[in-house]
């Protein structure tokens, strides 16, 4: 409970803390280390709610099967040429995941939730990336605890990391993972939302 009050004054008095302008830089606290007090089952359960949607399932399952015979090698080049492209003006194979049918779902998800989640990127069985709300820094996310602490754990595997202060949007964030499972309860991928918890704290009334 302590642990818990504790975050709760993080996530509220967060805009008190950023003091002292030295150098051009901003001052602030620590991370806090509860983002799992904020993150609970009810926040979960909704978010399995709009997973559940078909576009996801469908998604997920048809790229599993056109990557069914991809090699490390294949993988990693498709992570180079993903990274290539964010810097470059032709973007072929970043414009046909944002604009593919489950980025555009995750993307109205995103808007729906008033701010409450800052970004969705959904995995198939590699960790390469389905969809997503926004473009990611990479497309293989495999070699992250994203990845390898859900999909890799089992179909009821939940990982909520560590949160982290955006400077920019002045606000407290965290990731929440969880495997996604197919019809028989098969893990087929995973999910990665990020979530505001300065809003979601706002919303609980702490």
């Amino acid at each position: 409970m302590k642990q818990f009050q504790k975050l709760m004054q993080v996530v509220t008095m967060a805009g008190l803390a950023l003091v002292g302008m030295t150098g051009g830089g901003v001052a602030k606290q620590a991370a806090p280390a509860a983002a799992n007090s904020l993150i609970d089952k009810a926040v979960i359960a909704s978010v399995h709610d709009w997973l559940a949607n078909p576009v996801v399932e469908i998604s997920v399952l048809g790229q599993n099967r056109r990557n069914a015979n991809l090699s490390q090698a294949d993988i990693d080049a498709a992570d180079k040429e993903w990274r290539t492209e964010r810097d470059s003006d032709d973007q072929p194979r970043v414009a046909a995941v944002l604009t593919n049918p489950l980025s555009n779902y995750l993307t109205q998800i995103q808007a729906q939730s008033g701010g409450l989640f800052s970004e969705i990127f959904v995995m198939d069985a590699h960790g390469l990336n389905v969809g997503q709300s926004a473009i990611t820094s990479d497309f293989w996310q495999g070699d992250e605890a994203k990845f390898q602490k859900t999909y890799l754990v089992g179909a009821d595997a939940v990982f909520i990391d560590e949160a982290e202060y955006n400077e920019s949007a002045d606000n407290w964030r965290s990731q929440l993972s969880m495997t996604l499972i197919d019809a028989a309860r098969k893990p087929i991928g995973a999910v990665t939302i990020e979530v505001n918890l300065t809003e979601l704290a706002r919303r609980k009334g702490l």
